[in-house]
């Protein structure tokens, strides 16, 4: 036999010999695989798991003083365009008219040319002599024909006779020569521009040279000794409040929640808000405190009427969806939506449930919490 020819006789049978073999070391895998398998051993056991702990707080009904706290933005009470009341150039720009400069009440702003004024003002006071002078005339006319009348011993037959129309129409000529003199005068003051009150020269427009028309606006001044604040309160916070409310004082505090003293109520209620559907409340800060500045946004706390037969509880107490998560006398977990009357101070002061109290509130209720849940419960602190 030649060698081609024997080695094509064996090579299939060492082929199914690998085979074999291959197989038999799986086969011996698999069985070590399920002779080393694990196995977990169930026992049984008759002890419950212990239930999960519960900080509550022991809460039970009493009279609380409802307060009221909104955000209101501070404005100035006055915040004017100062412009000039007469027309011409601009002599002079006092320093108390630049641009960041607090000017106090009647401080010099601007000087306007007045020559034009003064030379209306002598042609006024001449008009004024002129009437007089007339009066005088007319007067005298009326007393000459009195006179002539006694004598003759008859009496007038009208006031035409007496001079008496000419009287009146002079003396009314005085007057408006006197009016005409003060307009001209009050011109020469206008060119004057003073401060109308005390602020802060917010910016300023008009500069020196510059030739202006009268109610051209020269600069704008904010106020900062008087403010007022506009809140707005849903229609039940406005409920809460003890009317009238006019009068009274509301306290006020900075956003990182430092007092800033009080404002007063100027009036409040009449009418919603057409957009917000809420009422508007009107205050006043006469007398700010240091670091009262306009356009800061306020807290505003007004204080209420009390209300008999309510709960406190920290706002932590309440739940994202709304609720508060009570225990009962067998521990269980009973879910509440409450009614929340108002927020203050990182508390919420709620109506009390319908069943019987005191009643234990979980201070820090979990997501996981289910009604009839068995819990372990813990007096937390107050």
């Amino acid at each position: 036999m030649s060698e081609k020819s024997f080695e094509s006789t064996t090579s299939p049978a060492r082929r199914w010999l690998f085979i074999t073999v291959a197989l038999a070391a799986l086969g011996t895998v698999i069985l070590l695989l399920l002779e080393t398998e694990d196995t977990v051993d169930v026992s049984r056991s008759e002890t419950p798991p212990p239930a999960q702990l519960v900080s509550v707080l022991h809460v039970n009904k009493a009279e609380s003083a409802a307060r009221i706290s909104v955000y209101a933005e501070l404005h100035p009470r006055w915040n004017a365009e100062i412009r000039a009341a007469v027309s011409g150039r601009i002599l002079t720009v006092h320093d108390a008219a630049l641009a960041g400069t607090r000017v106090a009440a009647g401080a010099p702003l601007f000087e306007i040319e007045r020559s034009q004024y003064d030379t209306a003002a002598a042609a006024a006071e001449m008009a004024l002599e002129e009437a007089q002078l007339a009066r005088l005339r007319a007067e005298n006319n009326v007393t000459v024909a009195r006179r002539q009348f006694r004598r003759d011993g008859v009496n007038p037959p009208n006031d035409l006779a007496l001079r008496l129309p000419e009287l009146r129409i002079a003396e009314r000529a005085v007057a408006s020569a006197k009016a005409q003199l003060a307009a001209a005068r009050q011109q020469i003051t206008d060119t004057s521009v003073t401060a109308p009150f005390s602020g802060f020269v917010t910016e300023r427009i008009a500069s020196l040279g510059q030739t202006v028309a009268a109610g051209e606006t020269l600069l704008t001044l904010s106020d900062d000794s008087q403010f007022e604040l506009m809140a707005e309160l849903s229609q039940a916070d406005w409920a809460l409040l003890a009317h009238p409310i006019a009068g009274r004082t509301a306290q006020l505090f900075h956003r990182d929640g430092s007092p800033l003293g009080e404002a007063r109520i100027r009036q409040g209620g009449g009418f919603l808000d057409p957009k917000t559907r809420q009422m508007r409340v009107f205050l006043e800060v006469a007398d700010p405190a240091p670091g009262v500045l306009a356009g800061d946004f306020l807290r505003i706390t007004f204080d209420g009427r009390r209300i008999a037969d309510t709960l406190r509880l920290p706002e932590t107490a309440l739940t994202r969806a709304g609720h508060i998560w009570l225990v009962d006398g067998n521990n269980l977990l009973v879910r509440h939506s409450p009614e929340i009357l108002f927020r203050d101070g990182g508390f919420i002061t709620i109506a009390p449930p319908e069943t019987p109290g005191p009643w234990a509130v979980a201070k820090t209720p979990l997501a996981s919490f289910l009604p009839g849940q068995r819990v372990t419960p813990h007096v937390a602190e107050d």
